[in-house]
């Protein structure tokens, strides 16, 4: 059994936003499907830490959300900044019920045992966050973090956090992120967001601050799951 992370699927089999007009993507869906079939089994986990769809509404994501249920391994979901489809974790747990999606969960204030790792993690939120309301919005993003690593710790295994945001980019961090993945002992966070090979450029990959940072995001890696473990 393996665990993997791969970000920003960006999906639009059920609306018309297509990915394949920016450089690089041409062709991603089925270059993930391939690369997915290829790489992950049903034993695997798969983390996708935000931007899965972009459905407006949890009603509109059946096909894209069919696409990942049919692909073979567990998945996770986590909340991006374009999800806004996203609900309450009760309301999605009703969607992916209804429809029978069974290899799929949501991570939202709470955390999941993958072997001895314990799966943890929010959408984060930007950098710098100066306006009141972003400063709500970071308060919030803490709020759940604690919660879901309070959890991943009782369940017993490593924490390991996955963020859509970066929580340090460039020469810039969230500094009551950092603070807190600290505070927790984390050792490895991954995270997506980031796209194109310009901007990834000031991704931060590697130790920072005592944490090993992973940039996750689906044209960063080709489009194939990360291994994690």
């Amino acid at each position: 059994m393996s665990l993997y992370a791969i970000a920003d699927l960006h999906l639009s089999l059920g609306t018309d936003k297509p990915m394949d007009i920016f450089s690089g993507w041409d062709n991603y869906v089925e270059r993930l499907e391939s690369n997915w079939k290829k790489l992950i089994t049903d034993n695997d986990t798969v983390v996708i830490p935000g931007d899965i769809s972009w459905a407006m509404k949890i009603d509109e994501c059946y096909n894209d959300f069919e696409f990942i249920n049919n692909l073979p391994g567990k998945k996770i979901f986590g909340k991006g900044n374009h999800d806004y489809w996203w609900a309450t974790k009760s309301k999605i747990d009703n969607f992916l019920k209804e429809h029978n999606f069974d290899t799929i969960s949501v991570l939202f204030n709470n955390s999941y045992l993958v072997d001895n790792i314990s799966i943890c993690g929010t959408r984060g939120w930007f950098i710098e966050s100066e306006s009141d309301e972003d400063v709500k919005v970071l308060g919030r993003e803490l709020g759940r973090l604690k919660t879901s690593l309070d959890c991943a710790v009782k369940l017993g295994g490593t924490p390991t956090v996955f963020l859509h945001y970066p929580p340090v980019y460039g020469n810039q961090e969230c500094s009551e992120i950092i603070e807190m993945l600290n505070e927790y002992n984390i050792k490895n966070c991954y995270y997506g967001h980031i796209h194109g090979s310009k901007n990834a450029k000031n991704a931060v990959e590697g130790i920072y601050k005592g944490i090993n940072f992973h940039l996750v995001s689906c044209d960063k890696l080709g489009f194939m799951p990360f291994l994690v473990r």
